[in-house]
């Protein structure tokens, strides 16, 4: 048969199509691409990934068949988002998803209007900037909030549980990621006012600072909330070791804290986060708007306490607190 008796019998577009050569039809059927840009590193973020997948998985994609992952590590350096970013953009990725922070969301949304993103942070993303209202996002963005930095009265209550006869409470706060600093100030002051608590707040946006905020610190409080943010991630051995150093009761958002020391964790559960992100992020590759999408917040949450570092610490932790912990460490 002819290639004119091709394209009368089956039009002009499908006989092209079948026209095309080998090649050209592999490529055209070639995976799409899911890019994931965290500000973190692949040993503390990589974690998340098999939760994602299996959000994916839930929504019909299967890694190698539907879809390939491209993989932007920043390893804490934020001036590095917007290049990475740039760079998933001009590999023309299907869906964009940031793994941890509001920078890196931030730094997705600043770089394209067309590819769809999907976040997964810690903070209000209306106020954050990402996204116009919860329920109808709009634009490219949606994702899935934790509102962790919206914990600080349930993490003095916490603290308050464990050292009743406390009279002040530490905070330490990343200056430079002011947004979530004034959310976490305002919950934890309102909390430690209303038990009669004073707040101490302290100052560090590097590592050296950290070690002038610790100095004694033991002396003047008892207790220590941590501000969720990449540099106290990046530093959570650091953390914990101070912590015990200056005698403190120290209480982190993610497990990773006790994991690596720390004395107790309460926030939502990373794992699920990025189960709900990885679910978006198929819906979307399924033919989903993005601003169609409603935020989702985050519903389950756990409570992890190390009783090594309580035991080092000379802590009796009482039975209620230890029967409200999904996971002790011992």
């Amino acid at each position: 048969m002819r290639r004119r008796e091709v394209v009368r019998l089956f039009g002009g577009a499908a006989a092209s199509s079948l026209l095309l050569p080998l090649a050209a039809r592999a490529q055209q059927a070639s995976p799409r691409v899911i890019g994931y840009l965290s500000q973190g590193t692949p040993e503390v973020t990589a974690g998340f990934v098999p939760a994602v997948r299996k959000g994916l998985g839930d929504a019909g994609l299967v890694e190698g068949k539907g879809f390939t992952s491209e993989f932007r590590w920043a390893r804490y350096d934020g001036d590095r988002l917007p290049a990475m970013v740039a760079d998933l953009v001009q590999r023309r990725v299907a869906v964009i998803i940031t793994l941890d922070t509001v920078t890196a969301a931030r730094a997705a949304k600043a770089a394209t209007t067309e590819i769809p993103i999907v976040f997964a942070i810690g903070t209000d993303p209306v106020r954050a900037g990402l996204v116009t209202s919860l329920n109808r996002p709009g634009g490219n963005v949606t994702g899935i909030s934790s509102m962790n930095l919206d914990l600080g009265s349930k993490w003095v209550g916490l603290l308050h549980e464990l050292l009743p006869a406390a009279t002040r409470i530490a905070v330490l706060v990343d200056i430079a990621s002011p947004d979530s600093a004034r959310s976490l100030i305002t919950g934890t002051q309102e909390a430690t006012l209303s038990l009669g608590m004073q707040t101490e707040f302290l100052f560090a946006t590097n590592e050296s600072e950290i070690d002038d905020a610790f100095a004694g610190l033991g002396a003047r409080s008892q207790g220590l909330i941590i501000h969720p943010d990449v540099l106290f991630t990046q530093n959570r051995e650091k953390l914990a070791a101070l912590a015990i150093r200056e005698k403190l009761s120290a209480l982190y958002s993610t497990r990773n804290f006790p994991e690596a020391g720390g004395l107790m964790s309460y926030g939502s559960s990373f794992i699920e986060t990025h189960y709900q992100a990885g679910l978006y992020a198929g819906r979307i590759l399924n033919g989903q708007k993005p601003g169609d999408l409603p935020v989702q917040r985050a519903t389950k949450f756990e409570f992890v306490i190390n009783l090594k570092t309580a035991k080092v610490l000379g802590l009796t932790v009482p039975p209620t607190l230890l029967a409200t912990a999904d996971e002790v460490i011992e």
